[in-house]
């Protein structure tokens, strides 16, 4: 496959794809009269049924969520590279996203859940159009989201996510794609950097009737800034409204992604010092004949998804969304691990807006359902490739979940908001086949299952001290069962792990202020059960086990101030953007442990930008990130990773149409560092000490984006 020729052929015939043009609102006259001019401001709408406007959603999250969530334009971060969720994320307040080795692979992280996972995301919903992206086990791939597509972004922090179903310590993100209505008629965007890379996208955006239609195709080159770390990816992706009338819409979506990844592997202290670009030598060159070396994650996704929304045009809503993902997984680690899964689910909802008492009362129930098979087959990796078969399984996993949500208005000013989610989740392992020859023999059939029941209820209070300041509480339950890679480790069967669980407590505020904007959270969590990657003496030093219980507490707080205006010309101004997390992680009164930290965290992490912008679209200015104290990577505190700040800057013109361009610098000083580590019991083992995932050296991209 050589995606980029296929991209460049698309590209020449772009503009055949916005035959039709977009449909203008009528221009409104307001009459003159003798009376004092009044200034009537249409309340912003969509033209879709199934996808609000990025302005009514920011009104509607806003007024409504009694917790920690916000709204990001796509706008703001596709001014710098925009190609993975850390581009698109770094930003969003309560999220911390920090790359593996530069890679789409990532350790994500909200509110501390799945936070020792620096590959595959668990612990928060994923989701695309308020569908998730995630597979039935609650895990779910970062290479599955292309942030070039999506109009805007929206993040429920923790239990804040209940009305999409999630009842997770994480909550949701929700990426809400182009329409034919949002996206530009034709639009091409090239983007080159370091470390040989290369990425380009076309899309296009139009509507014919009553059908819009929005495609963008995506591909993407990098050799990586350490050895064997090359990526490939080829991702396409479809979103098709149909009007079927003026109160019922169908909104059908198509993703495909092809993602190829070598993986460097985790490196001693003294590796990433003396030279941070070395593969682990365990990763990519062969050890002994038979060893594990050349180590890859590749994988085919092929999703079809649909939306079926009616409205009334008043009060009543109801969604249907059912969706089938087909995945081949093919994984040379420790074992060749060849996996071909496929998993259906569904979500019905109902929105209601009307009153109660007397009062305005906002109401949603939904339920969901989603189910998952994998025929897993496992090989001895020989230096890449299969060897003999040692293990051959089929997995499948299964979740239900009821939900609702209410939402009193009490007073004028203050909302009380209740709701509740009710969980069923099974995890079942069929050996199919017993390897007595593999090395280790493999003699027991180890078929096994899991299953368990959650109740994560949620009460809140909203309170409006002005049309744009809020301050809120709530008090909350969650439930994560495992995932299958969490319960299946290799050659063990079905650990007997039990669903995470916690009953949290926030008050925040968010609001605006002439020039300064905030968004505040403050929580405090008892975790029990934590899924950890502690370890076991009879596995290995990263196996997840059910910790005792924990404390998560931290800050969520993002601050925007709009520094200076009218530098040298009128309206330009001098914006600061900042995002500040406070993590505080540990155990809970632990036999073994105490109060001792959790390892695998930074206690504290900011991000800013400090950029001029022009009202002809220039921008400019330096950039930040920062963690500011050292954290352990091992549980028994004997290994750690050091502080360290980035410095960038960035530069571009953007335009709604016609011609953008952007010029990023990112670790201008070349600082070695390691922005995630691989958590093990103790680094002082022998086998245990390689820990540490270097992050990019200096590097610079350019892109150009031409919409017409």
């Amino acid at each position: 496959m050589k995606p980029f020729s296929i991209l460049f052929l698309l590209a020449l015939s772009g503009a055949a794809l916005a035959q039709s043009a977009k449909p203008t609102p009528a221009s409104q006259t307001i009459p003159t009269t003798e009376l004092k001019e009044v200034v009537i401001t249409a309340k912003p709408d969509s033209p879709s049924l199934t996808v609000p406007s990025l302005e009514v959603r920011k009104e509607q999250i806003f007024k409504s969520v009694a917790g920690g969530a916000n709204v990001m334009d796509a706008e703001f971060y596709k001014t710098g590279r925009a190609a993975t969720l850390k581009d698109a994320l770094d930003f969003a307040p309560g999220v911390l996203v920090q790359s593996r080795f530069g890679a789409e692979e990532s350790r994500i992280a909200i509110r501390g859940s799945g936070l020792q996972r620096t590959f595959h995301g668990r612990g928060i919903w994923m989701m695309q159009d308020g569908m998730p992206l995630n597979l039935s086990d609650g895990s779910f791939d970062m290479q599955a989201i292309e942030p070039l597509t999506a109009n805007y972004v929206e993040v429920f922090r923790g239990a804040n996510a209940l009305q999409y179903g999630s009842a997770t310590l994480g909550g949701a993100i929700n990426f809400i794609s182009n329409t034919g209505y949002t996206a530009p008629a034709s639009q091409a965007r090239v983007e080159i950097g370091s470390f040989n890379t290369y990425r380009g996208q076309i899309s296009s955006g139009f509507v014919s009737g009553n059908t819009d239609v929005y495609m963008s195709i995506t591909a993407s080159h990098t050799d990586g800034f350490r050895d064997w770390s090359k990526q490939e990816s080829f991702r396409a992706f479809a979103n098709i409204g149909t009007k079927i009338s003026p109160n019922l819409e169908n909104r059908f979506y198509i993703t495909y992604v092809d993602s190829n990844s070598q993986l460097p592997g985790n490196l001693t202290k003294d590796q990433m010092q003396n030279n941070p670009q070395q593969a682990a030598p365990g990763s990519f060159l062969p050890t002994v004949p038979g060893g594990a070396g050349y180590q890859e994650r590749d994988y085919r996704l092929f999703r079809v998804a649909n939306k079926l929304t009616y409205s009334d045009g008043l009060d009543n809503t109801i969604t249907f969304s059912t969706f089938w993902s087909w995945k081949d997984l093919n994984h040379p680690i420790f074992q060749v691990i060849d996996q071909l899964s496929n998993d259906i689910g569904f979500d019905l909802r109902y929105d209601h807006k009307g009153s109660l008492l007397g009062r305005d009362n906002t109401f949603t129930v939904g339920t969901g359902f989603m189910w998952g098979g994998t025929n897993d087959n496992r090989f001895v990796n020989t230096n890449g490739t299969r060897g003999a078969q040692v293990a051959a399984y089929r997995l499948q996993a299964t979740n239900f979940n009821f939900y609702f949500q209410d939402k009193l208005q009490l007073t004028q000013r203050l909302s009380f908001i209740a709701g509740a989610n009710v969980a069923y989740a099974s995890r079942e392992l069929d050996e199919l086949q017993l390897f007595p020859a593999a090395v280790p023999p493999n003699t027991v059939n180890n078929s096994d299952r899991l299953e368990a029941w959650g109740f994560s209820p949620k009460l809140g209070l909203l309170y409006e001290v002005d049309p744009k300041t809020q301050i809120y509480f709530n008090a909350s339950r969650s439930f994560e069962p495992p995932t299958m890679g969490e319960a299946t480790p290799a050659g063990t069967g079905l650990l007997q792990l039990k669903p995470q669980t916690a009953t949290t407590l926030e008050l925040g505020t968010r609001g605006q202020r002439e020039r300064v904007s905030w968004d505040f959270s403050y929580y405090y969590a008892w975790v029990e059960r934590e899924l950890l990657a502690l370890g076991s003496p009879i596995l290995t030093p990263t196996t997840t086990v059910n910790a005792g219980k924990t404390i998560h507490q931290g800050v969520e707080f993002a601050l925007n101030v709009d520094l200076l205006r009218n530098l040298a010309v009128s309206s330009d101004h001098l914006m600061l953007n900042q995002n500040f997390l406070w993590n505080d992680f540990r155990f809970n009164g632990d036999a073994a442990y105490g109060s001792r930290l959790l390892p695998g965290y930074s206690p504290v992490y900011y991000r800013a930008q400090l950029l001029y912008q022009h009202p002809s679209g220039f921008y400019g200015g330096p950039t930040l990130e920062w963690s500011p104290f050292r954290y352990a990577a091992d549980l028994a505190r004997t290994t750690f990773a050091d502080p360290y700040a980035l410095l960038g800057l960035k530069v571009g013109y953007r335009t709604k149409k016609g011609l953008s361009v952007y010029f990023e610098a990112r670790n201008l000083t070349n600082e070695i560092y390691s922005p995630t580590v691989n958590v093990v019991t103790n680094a002082t083992v022998a086998g245990s000490n390689a820990v540490f995932l270097p992050g990019d050296g200096r590097s610079f991209y350019g892109g150009v984006e031409w919409k017409w």
